[in-house]
């Protein structure tokens, strides 16, 4: 699996990546572009047509009504053209803009969807929130805002300065004359408004990571009483960003009153040497006064070219995050040959000589052993941190034994295609997982060949229906995200209805009843029965009582299994199984 290179900084090359998801749209760039010169050519037209009616229809010997009225019209005509230009081009760039961020956005979203458990291990969720929702807005300000004004502004900057050489050479000159002038002052403060805008940027995000922290954890603010602290580390931290903001504006504000002097200076230089040659007769009125309105045209797109700089730098950035998850390949992959199950399958589970460990250097699972036979109820126990989860894990294939094998029906997991595997291996975790949507859509997890029986009879196999009846809308009881509005045992009511509804032959409860209560657990042992005829199912047990009549329970320790056999068969060897037996024993006693 490739992994990120902490030395990667970005660059153009980091959106160069990204071209690929704006190609399908290439045509609708290309009619921006269109926009963008009709819009340019209008609003260079405006001062020349102004000029030709000073000096041809109203400065001249014979004063023209007739042709003053034609430039009207025309002018007109122009400003008309240019603002239809100016909305298509703004229209058309950000519906291409729009389409290239979704498709960047499912691209990402599908990419992170395919990837190994092991990535998800070191990443942060708030992290990958934050590649497919903030880093595709900002790169979006690159396809839609830096686009647009590198190419009106800068098309711009060439028709005007082509306008004023056609107008008048020496005049043109001198206009050249304030470009490298423009271009020191826009580098001078480039630096400052850089710094200005990535510590602003910075303290945004550390301020709203620190509001999302505190949200998620008000119960133990309130709790222990922190509210005072934490306003007031977020109050320094809001001061912190509204004086950084303060110093962006300023530097912002300082650059753009330069760049207007210089412009103010420019037009009062054209007036003084403009006016002299009109009084001289070398050149006539009409063509000053369209001098001096191409001078104050000539300081906006470079202005506006210059304050676009940020946007290419946080784009860049942003890029380069998003391509680094891009070239991230899944560790674990459809062989390129799969082998489709027995027709007969019967969900026959043997792990044979697994060794497996997160980091290879420290194994978790050590030779491990065992043969799960077809619809036998297996337990497995031990202290925490023994691999238990693990064992499941690499039955689902979320991770690659390091060494040996995981079969199923006498084929290896790694040879079976995913979407085969995980249909035919279903799974209940101690953590459930509900998405936003009704009860129904949970249990049948959204998948339209469910049918609605189908969900009622798996409910009312493990005792949800006792549950969902007391709902206000029953089936139809809209849950909010993560199951909020459900109480700990009534969210794992319904993933066990889930995973009946969707049929596994093997079934795996990794510690699914470790928070019930006791009339929900009891209720919940009933519908298991019920559920694990004819399955294979493999519990990982926190309370031995719901292992007591498994065929075999596994007791592992530091990653081996040390004993194994029937409740009372361990019970009797006194080893592990036996003292973990008696502390839940003990325990029972405490808190019944």
């Amino acid at each position: 699996m490739k992994r990120e290179s902490p030395s990667s900084s970005p660059s153009l090359k980091s959106l160069a990546r990204l071209l690929p998801f704006a190609w399908p749209y290439a045509w609708q760039f290309v009619g921006v572009m269109a926009l963008v010169i009709v819009f340019n050519a209008s609003s260079v037209m405006q001062p020349y047509l102004v000029k030709i009616a000073i000096d041809q229809d109203i400065s001249s010997h014979h004063p023209n009504p007739r042709g003053l009225l034609d430039i009207a019209a025309l002018y007109i005509g122009v400003v008309v053209a240019g603002v239809a230009a100016n909305y298509l081009q703004i229209t058309l760039l950000q519906r291409a803009g729009q389409s290239v961020i979704r498709s960047i956005r499912v691209g990402l979203f599908q990419h992170i969807e395919r990837q190994s458990m092991r990535f998800f291990d070191s990443r942060a969720v708030g992290a990958l929130v934050a590649n497919v929702s903030n880093d595709t807005e900002t790169v979006n300000q690159f396809f839609t805002n830096f686009f647009l004004s590198m190419i009106r502004d800068g098309l711009s900057i060439l028709m005007i300065l082509i306008a004023m050489f056609r107008l008048d050479v020496r005049m043109g000159l001198f206009s050249l004359v304030l470009v490298p002038v423009i271009f020191a002052v826009a580098a001078g403060f480039r630096g400052a408004l850089r710094r200005r805008y990535q510590r602003t940027r910075t303290l945004l995000a550390s301020m709203v990571a620190f509001l999302a922290e505190n949200l998620a954890g008000m119960r133990i603010t309130q709790l222990f009483r922190q509210e005072a602290r934490q306003a007031e580390k977020f109050r320094d931290l809001a001061g912190q960003h509204r004086d950084a903001n303060i110093r962006e504006y300023f530097t912002s504000v300082w650059f753009n009153r330069t760049f207007e002097m210089l412009g103010n200076l420019s037009v009062a230089a054209v007036v003084y040497i403009g006016g002299t040659a009109v009084l001289g007769g070398t050149i006539p009125f009409g063509t000053l006064y369209a001098f001096i309105r191409y001078i104050q045209q000539f300081f906006q797109p470079i202005n506006a070219m210059t304050q676009q700089w940020n946007t290419l730098q946080s784009a860049m950035v942003a890029a380069e995050r998003i391509g680094q998850i891009l070239e991230m390949e899944p560790e674990v992959l459809d062989p390129e040959r799969p082998v489709p199950l027995p027709p007969d399958a019967r969900g026959r589970v043997e792990f044979r000589h697994v060794t497996f460990g997160y980091d290879p250097r420290h194994p978790v699972l050590r030779d491990v052993s065992f043969v799960a036979e077809p619809g036998s109820f297996v337990g497995i126990v031990g202290p925490t941190g023994a691999g238990k989860s693990s064992l499941m894990s690499l039955l689902l294939r979320f991770y690659d034994p390091d060494e040996g094998d995981v079969l199923l029906d006498g084929v290896p997991v790694r040879s079976l295609v995913q979407d085969a595997l995980h249909r035919f291996v279903g799974i209940v975790q101690q953590e459930v997982h509900l998405f936003t949507g009704t009860i129904r859509d949970n249990i049948r997890l959204f998948r339209s060949d469910i049918s609605d029986e189908r969900v009622e009879e798996a409910a009312r196999a493990v005792g949800a229906d006792r549950i969902i009846a007391k709902l206000p809308d029953g089936y139809n009881t809209f849950i909010y995200g993560r199951g909020a509005n459900l109480s700990m045992g009534e969210r794992q009511l319904i993933a066990f209805a889930r995973i009946v509804a969707l049929d596994p032959r093997v079934l795996i409860l990794d510690e699914a009843t470790a928070n019930l209560d006791s009339q929900t657990e009891q209720w919940v042992q009933q519908g298991l029965r019920a559920a694990s005829q004819g399955r294979t199912t493999l519990v990982i047990a926190h309370r031995l009582a719901t292992i007591r009549h498994a065929d075999q329970i596994l007791v592992l320790d530091r990653g081996r299994i040390v004993e194994r056999g029937r409740h009372d068969e361990l019970v009797r060897l006194g080893g592990l199984y036996a003292r973990l037996h008696a502390e839940s024993g003990v325990e029972s006693r405490l808190f019944s």
